[in-house]
């Protein structure tokens, strides 16, 4: 079987967490790799890992939330590295706290990081592929970006406007006949350092809620991806269970997070005044790709096409409705 050609990948979160993940997966395939994060010493680390397992490895510092910067960086990394072929936007920060309790300003920096990054990311992308009129693009997303939980809303709320974002776009490729095609990857929770870094105005520490899962667990659906042709993958059961019962019993939702997301995403470890956090400067004594939770953390998890679980939903809905119609019938007789 002959060898795939290498491709040149950028990834953008690439220094820690579940974006580092992607950057080996890839690496070790043998495709040329583009970093980018804010923190170069920790970009320089992912490189050195990479090339001690023989991968090209290029990257640039750079905040995504500066558009100019960005499309600056990624054409410096496309002439070391050669056209893009995938990007894959996957920077992100949070606050945990009560819209009550967060800053505009959080607020603010939490939508240009989540939300703006990934609409940034994705235009320098296109610049790239325009010219050859190819490319796959990859958006990194969650299951809340169909379903907002406690703790979370400027999180939550970008996540959701990722998804608005790439479904306008995708009809517009489509309606150009691009061969550009754009995929979301919506994630359970993962147990990436976030958690130990991300602001939070809390009484205690903040940790995933219910089980997560490793970051190579997503780097493995996310290679797996790069050759799909379904427009949405969901990973792991919780992802399926989230999306799908919040169609179906949004309310039901709402009463078992309202009772249970709060102390769900607190440890039992008082949160210290003065703990450093992410939120406008890098945290590097941090950066790595799993986070604290690795005891129970999940070793595997479906990958599943969203358009396949929502038509076996629909599938199945249907084939009870019509087997509880035909006992009434008879029932009725």
């Amino acid at each position: 079987m002959p060898r795939r050609r290498a491709r040149t990948i950028i990834i953008t979160g690439a220094s820690a967490g579940a974006g580092r993940a992607i950057a080996k997966r890839f690496g070790e395939a043998g495709d040329r790799v583009g970093l980018l994060a804010r923190d170069e010493e920790a970009l320089r680390g992912v490189q050195r890992e990479l090339q001690g397992r023989f991968a090209h490895a290029e990257y640039e510092a750079v905040d995504v939330a500066d558009a100019p910067a960005l499309f600056e960086a990624a054409e410096r990394l496309e002439q070391r590295l050669g056209p893009v072929d995938i990007w894959i936007n996957d920077a992100m920060e949070t606050v945990f706290s009560t819209v009550a309790d967060i800053t505009p300003e959080e607020f603010h920096r939490v939508t240009e990081v989540t939300y703006l990054g990934f609409v940034h990311g994705t235009m320098a992308a296109l610049r790239s592929m325009r010219r050859r009129g190819e490319g796959r693009i990859i958006q990194i997303g969650s299951a809340l970006a169909y379903r907002g939980i406690p703790l979370q809303a400027a999180y939550c709320g970008a996540k959701h406007a990722i998804r608005g974002f790439t479904d306008s776009l995708r009809a517009e490729l489509m309606h150009e006949r691009s061969r550009i095609t754009l995929c979301m990857v919506d994630l359970p929770a993962v147990n990436t350092p976030q958690f130990d870094w991300a602001r939070a105005h809390l009484a205690h520490t903040p940790r995933p809620m219910g089980r997560p899962v490793e970051p190579e667990v997503i780097a493995d659906a996310v290679h797996r991806v790069a050759d799909g042709d379904f427009r949405e993958y969901w990973i792991g059961w919780p992802t399926l269970l989230t999306i799908l019962g919040n169609a179906v019993a949004p309310a039901l939702l709402d009463r078992y997070l309202a009772a249970k997301a709060i102390a769900g995403q607190q440890t039992d470890v008082p949160l210290v005044p003065d703990r450093p956090d992410n939120l406008d400067q890098p945290v590097t004594r941090l950066h790595r790709t799993r986070g604290s939770f690795s005891q129970g953390a999940a070793q595997q998890a479906m990958l599943i096409p969203g358009d396949v679980a929502r038509a076996a939903t629909v599938a199945i809905g249907a084939a009870i409705f019509f087997a509880l119609g035909a006992t009434m019938s008879r029932r009725w007789r």
